[in-house]
């Protein structure tokens, strides 16, 4: 029999599927281990542990001199009368042992339900990252690896002069600036295997963006003036758990906070006087909380899959969306 289920249908599957198959992987082994030998579980090997790496959280390696990491993400951003699907690509190249550079592609498609899709694939805002290892963990110590990340974002979506598609806007339209630290260390669970644990915190500093018309910031096709993004703040506890050597389970746990975002000019109305009238939008501030369970296999030490779900279950001031994704890991 085949069951047909709607899109509101997804998100609670997905969180069945989850929390239903994950207590029975961690079982598994326990319960392996017991019918087969009652000796204190054999403490797995880091060699013997094979990662993809969380869905969200960013680790805090770098790569060995002359090597590279490529990792694109699909995904579809479900919320309210919109499916934003889209595909970011880290690209990154070790420099030194503890110094890597990279830059993240960003392309993207608006599906609107009551409006105009969009015209096409689009480029969204690209970013370019550079990460310095500050400490690297050695087993047995409770010393973490330690990293600095920093990010720039370029302007080069769509954001303002949108006309009758504001599905086309891709973008935000100014420079901004993340500054981070990663964490990342390990921990041997009573059954033996390795459980996997990265901490991010971040800070975004936002320039910006000179305005006409139709924009993402939602003014009319009639403004001329300035948006002034907010700021952002953002914690990423992320954990891996490995099953075997190929397969893991991993979750991220985040919270976001971004500050008001100020919209200021003028909108040139129709009518027989025409003056410009003075525009102040002021979104407010926002917070938001969300979590991203996933499933990890990975056929070699160097290249893997992972497959999971974001749900940003809403806060203050944010909607709920509901992200399907998949991504390719792969290391040479």
């Amino acid at each position: 029999m085949i069951f047909r289920r709607t899109k509101a249908d997804w998100p609670r599957t997905a969180c069945l599927f989850f929390l239903g198959v994950w207590p029975l992987a961690l079982v598994a082994p326990l319960a392996t281990a017991q019918d087969v030998d009652t000796a204190a579980p054999q403490r797995q090997s880091r060699d013997d542990a094979w990662w993809t790496g969380p869905m969200l959280a960013n680790s805090a390696e770098t790569l060995t001199p002359g090597h590279m990491l490529v990792e694109p993400y699909v995904y579809d951003a479900m919320s309210h009368k919109k499916d934003a699907f889209g595909s970011r690509a880290y690209v990154l190249y070790g420099v030194t042992d503890d110094f890597t550079v990279g830059f993240i592609p960003i392309v993207g498609y608006n599906r609107v339900s009551g409006g105009p899709n969009s015209s096409g694939i689009g480029l969204g805002d690209q970013m370019l990252q550079a990460q310095y290892r500050l400490i690297r963990y050695h087993e047995g110590s409770w010393v973490p690896t330690v990293s600095l990340m920093l990010q720039q974002s370029l302007p080069t979506g769509n954001y303002d002069r949108l006309g009758s598609r504001p599905a086309n806007g891709m973008g935000g339209g100014a420079y901004a600036t993340t500054l981070g630290v990663n964490a990342q260390t390990y921990f041997w669970m009573p059954n033996g295997r390795i459980l996997r644990m990265r901490l991010n915190v971040t800070s975004t500093v936002s320039g910006h963006a000179d305005i006409d018309g139709v924009s993402v910031y939602g003014t009319g096709p009639s403004f001329h003036g300035r948006a002034h993004p907010g700021d952002n703040f953002y914690v990423d506890t992320s954990f891996e758990y490995s099953l075997t050597t190929r397969w893991a389970l991993a979750t991220d746990v985040v919270y976001s906070h971004n500050d008001n975002t100020r919209v200021t000019g003028t909108d040139n109305p129709s009518g027989p006087l025409g003056l410009p009238l003075p525009v102040r939008i002021n979104s407010g501030s926002s917070d938001t909380v969300g979590y991203a369970p996933a499933v990890e296999y990975n056929w070699t030490p160097n290249i893997g899959v992972l497959a999971g779900v974001r749900v940003l279950a809403g806060g203050h001031n944010t909607q709920r969306t509901v992200t399907p994704v998949i991504a390719l890991n792969y290391v040479h």
